[in-house]
């Protein structure tokens, strides 16, 4: 689980808050909350909404209905249930907000918007969407939810701008099961590229700038998400599989070959020694070279093969197709490859402090309301730590790990 620092040495003297800066965070969770009044037509589930975030953003152990609605005053969890399951508000709608509130706090001209999927694990088979699948949070195959989602990544701060459910086949065709979830009758099975691009549908047409797009293998594997990003004239770095064929030019013909072939004949000279940014122990540095790949029709844009090797183990290889504008220098892609441990920390910390796992819903709904919310009260602790930070840093004092000051939640975790 997460650990957030509190000690003096690591946060440096400025970071400390005061009472007035600790009364200055519960003003601006109320002014976030305010910006969602009107989602709530009656008092009730609008008061119930500004508990439930404060309890997602308090020390509480388990964020789950019992325990919110007893930081909330409740004498039972009857309130926290009816947010989730009946009072009237659209989690879609609210999720719009989310994205509006990190756009005006954060928009970086290098933003990188990254897909990745996390697993929440369950017990028996009455959750939405669960089943046994392969679960990457837990490294192997387990009786899981999978929901997919996009993060948002800036050098100041990275938080979540959007979430889907994946609901798999099996799910997708069980009438029976569909009814007693909640699901709605219009869902249909989607895979996890789908889904991501759905996502990025919701984001274009609301004339979000996107720098750039970045993702690990499955959204990189699937050739339909690469060819509708380009048809977008979206500038991605998507991780590909070892054994992805793509088209190179060998003189006068064109010829189908695996990444991994691609790679092993690029020439001593075309490699170089480049940090893909900082990680918990420091530069993330590897050995890196690129190769131009049979490009679009529109001679402003390219598309190219990006190769990452391990300095130590130099067999170690990582494969990403990138397609931009022609001229982008090197580092700038290698950058976005290595954005993508972006939205892996924000997982931690949305699981770890703000109860993204820990749901304890069956329902279609309740799961988008309860994850919206999560992802709300995760969005306000990433954009007041950057706020506390950039504070720290004019009054002159140290900005380290990641410029992460301490919150009035924050507690060590085991």
């Amino acid at each position: 689980m997460v650990q957030l620092s509190t000690k003096p040495e690591e946060l440096g003297p400025q970071a400390h808050p005061d009472l007035e800066e600790v009364a200055a965070w519960g003003a601006g969770l109320e002014a976030m909350h305010a910006r969602l009044a009107d989602r709530f037509t009656r008092p009730e589930p609008r008061q119930q909404a500004l508990a439930y975030l404060k309890g997602l953003r308090s020390a509480v152990e388990r964020k789950n209905g019992w325990q919110l609605a007893e930081h909330a005053g409740d004498a039972t969890p009857d309130g926290m249930q009816r947010l989730r399951a009946t009072y009237q508000w659209d989690a879609d709608v609210v999720r719009d907000d989310l994205r509006a509130y990190v756009l005006e706090h954060l928009a970086n001209p290098q933003a990188v918007l990254v897909f990745d999927e996390t697993g929440f694990l369950k017990k028996g088979t009455k959750s939405v969407g669960v089943q046994r699948q392969y679960s990457g949070t837990a490294g192997r195959i387990e009786n899981c939810q999978i929901g997919v989602f996009l993060a948002y990544a800036t050098p100041t701060g990275r938080t979540f701008m959007e979430r889907e459910l994946y609901v798999p086949k099996t799910w997708a065709a069980a009438a029976d099961r569909r009814q007693e979830a909640g699901v709605p009758a219009e869902v249909t099975f989607a895979t996890k590229p789908a889904l991501a691009q759905r996502m990025l549908v919701r984001v274009l047409a609301a004339g979000m700038p996107v720098p750039w797009v970045t993702g690990e293998e499955v959204y990189g594997s699937h050739p339909g998400l690469r060819g509708w990003l380009e048809g977008q004239r979206q500038p991605y770095v998507l991780a590909v599989r070892s054994h992805e064929r793509v088209w190179i030019s060998t003189g006068a013909r064109l010829r189908q070959v695996t990444v991994a072939q691609v790679a092993a004949k690029m020439p001593d000279r075309d490699w170089q020694r480049l940090s893909a940014g900082d990680g918990a122990k420091g530069p993330r540095i590897y050995d890196w070279a690129l190769t131009p790949l049979v490009g679009p029709v529109d001679p402003a844009w390219g598309r190219w093969l990006l190769v990452r090797r391990s300095i130590s183990e130099p067999t170690e290889r990582a494969y990403y197709v990138v397609f931009g504008p022609v001229g982008t220098p090197v580092p700038e892609m290698v950058r976005v490859a290595g954005s993508r441990w972006a939205i892996e920390e924000s997982f931690e910390t949305a699981k770890g402090e703000v109860g993204l796992d820990q749901d304890e819903v069956r329902r279609w709904t309740g799961w988008y309301r309860h994850i919206t919310l999560a992802l709300l009260a995760h969005a306000y602790l990433t954009l007041t730590r950057a706020s506390a930070a950039g504070a720290a840093q004019e009054k002159g004092g140290p900005c380290i790990r990641r410029c992460r000051a301490p919150l009035p939640s924050s507690r060590k975790r085991n």
